[in-house]
């Protein structure tokens, strides 16, 4: 195993890829709960999740996992049935997908940042029977959002506006939410738990044993950069063959212990953080909130080898280092991803943080994560200019695919196949691409193509290298006078300036042009910049349609966010007409 913040050789990413086809293949499809005991048995004393407060070995995780899986059973859940999880990352979190991968259900992640009507949407649309749901965090009363749906709930379980729903479950408010007790009246975790019992251990090994490695295993809900969420169906199978491939693409080295903040509600972290950690014995150290400063503090005292990122969070962790003393000598990767990033960013990342092992990587909830990696070692430019190419399978790949586990081409608006290297809708297909979206026959065969082929939504082209390059988002696109406008490419223009730190352009309406260009700027710390230059500026530089009528300044806090740490370009589009006057204008 190589040395903590040492750059592996080209020989030994290999050999690192050979130990994980020897230590895994023939591939076998498995459940979640097979494969998670599986490394229990191989390492049942390493530790397998660091919190702020505490160290969970692989042994003590899975014990915790059958209490609380003993307890789901004694209170009804069957096989199959649909269990919300609504909690910030904690150690809770992970015990329970496991325990609900144990009784054979389905996990549903939710966001617990919902407000009650968004709330009720998803929980009723994926018909949950029972919900696991913290207190309070940080602020969020979880609790009074369930009575605003569901008035009674401690006495009945649930029903009413939510007919599915049977069992309520909650975490107490715990280290970083606050402190306090439950409420009385309503099913805690800890009184869920169960003991060892013969009876209800005889039937959790038999369900544990028959679920399916091609059924359900969770039902992602989309993060939403374009509107209304919908459910996506993950089976174990796709989400395993995601995880191993981003272990052996990244070439994990035995042990790899990885630090993340993003929620793992959402497929980022749940799969290129936690699944995968489970092919090397690893250890992921989480956090419920990110913070740059206690992000770096946590590198230092963990020695963590890896860090995952969104750009967002990647310029925060750089700015914060810049005004710290850090032993970052462990840390050798950070994976960032999910939104593009300027080239200075990259530079940041390796000067300031001494590494030399960035990656980036492209992927959506539908495709069990990242579908592509730009590879260790590769250039500035690459991580500029594409979002890599298909990750490696492995023995997880798909011979038919020459070992991959997605591959893309691009089609025009009507669904036709392009030239090879042409620009247009990029479609995925391969063992890790989802099937459709629950209870939603109609979205589903909308974003299906002849061939199993799932249309992401994403412009681009594929170079002759195997290379993604993305060039817009179908739906972000608008029309200037009637020629169409693609924001992505503003964006990087205006990013190019030192003093633009972020840059997200949106259509607005206009009564002569139809719509024209509005630039949301996130000024560099300490930068001063006036919106009429940064205009001339895009003059110089971009055709006149494509240059922006309107420049509005905002900070990164200020951006909103989906849980994957993707800008909600809708959102900035509705706050521009409003701060604009424009809806008046244009009604």
């Amino acid at each position: 195993m190589s040395e903590p913040g040492v750059v592996p050789t080209v020989a030994e990413v290999e050999e690192r890829r050979a130990r994980l086809e020897a230590d895994h293949g023939p591939w076998r499809p498995r459940t979640l709960a097979i494969a998670f005991d599986h490394v229990v048995a191989e390492h049942p004393d390493r530790a397998f999740v660091v919190d702020e407060t505490d160290v969970y070995t692989y042994a003590r995780m899975a014990d915790w996992s059958r209490r609380i899986a003993r307890g789901l059973l004694a209170r009804g859940v069957h096989a199959g049935d649909h269990v919300a999880v609504i909690l910030p990352n904690g150690p809770e979190t992970i015990a329970i997908r496991f325990a609900i991968a144990r009784v054979g259900a389905v996990a549903v992640p939710v966001n617990f940042l919902l407000r009650a009507e968004e709330l009720g949407y998803v929980l009723g649309q994926s018909r949950a029977s029972a919900v696991i749901t913290m207190e309070e965090f940080r602020g969020i009363d979880e609790l009074s959002a369930l009575d605003q749906l569901i008035p009674g709930w401690e006495q009945t379980g649930g029903g009413g506006s939510l007919a599915d729903l049977r069992l309520v479950v909650t975490v107490p408010r715990r280290a970083g939410g606050g402190g306090g007790t439950s409420r009385d009246g309503v099913l805690t975790l800890e009184a869920l738990e169960r003991d060892p019992d013969p009876a209800l251990d005889a039937e959790l090994t038999g369900r544990t044993a028959a679920a399916d490695p091609q059924g359900t295993a969770s039902i992602f809900y989309t993060s939403g950069t374009t509107g209304q969420a919908k459910g996506v169906l993950s089976t174990h199978d796709m989400e395993l063959r995601s995880a191993y491939g981003s272990a052996y693409t990244r070439a994990f080295e035995d042990g790899r212990r990885m630090f993340f903040s993003l929620p793992l509600h959402h497929v980022f972290a749940y799969i290129e953080g936690l699944l995968a950690a489970l092919f090397v014995g690893g250890t992921v150290v989480i956090q419920s909130v990110f913070d740059p400063k206690a992000t770096l503090d946590a590198i230092e005292r963990h020695r963590v080898g890896e860090a995952l990122f969104v750009p967002t969070m990647s310029l925060a962790v750089v700015d914060a280092a810049r005004k710290g003393d850090y032993d970052l000598s462990a840390l050798h990767a950070v994976m960032s991803a999910a939104q593009s990033a300027p080239a200075r960013l990259w530079h940041d990342l390796r000067d300031t943080l001494g590494l030399e092992q960035l990656v980036t990587a492209y992927g959506m909830t539908e495709t069990s994560a990242a579908t592509t990696f730009t590879m260790p070692g590769d250039s500035v430019d690459n991580l500029v200019g594409t979002v890599g190419k298909p990750k490696m399978g492995g023995v997880a790949g798909d011979p038919e695919l020459g070992g991959l586990l997605a591959e893309y081409k691009t089609v025009d608006t009507t669904g036709a196949d392009l030239p090879a290297g042409s620009e247009g809708e990029l479609v995925a297909r391969g063992p890790i691409v989802g099937s459709g979206y629950f209870g939603k026959p109609e979205e589903t065969a909308a974003a299906t193509l002849p061939g199993g082929w799932l249309r992401s939504g994403d412009l681009g082209f594929v170079r002759d290298d195997g290379y993604l390059v993305l060039t817009g988002r179908s739906k972000e696109l608008y029309k200037c006078g009637g020629e169409l406008v693609m924001p992505g490419e503003v964006d990087d223009r205006l990013t190019r300036l030192d003093g633009v730190a972020q840059a997200w352009v949106v259509g607005v309406p206009d009564e002569r042009m139809g719509e024209v260009g509005c630039a949301w700027i996130v000024p560099a710390e300490g930068a001063s910049l006036d919106a009429d230059e940064l205009i001339a500026y895009c003059r110089g530089e971009l055709a006149r349609f494509k240059v922006p009528a309107y420049v509005l300044f905002t900070t990164a806090e200020q951006l909103p966010l989906t849980a994957s740490g993707k800008v909600q370009k809708f959102k900035l589009a509705q706050r521009a007409v409003a701060e604009l006057g424009l809806a008046a204008e244009s009604s």
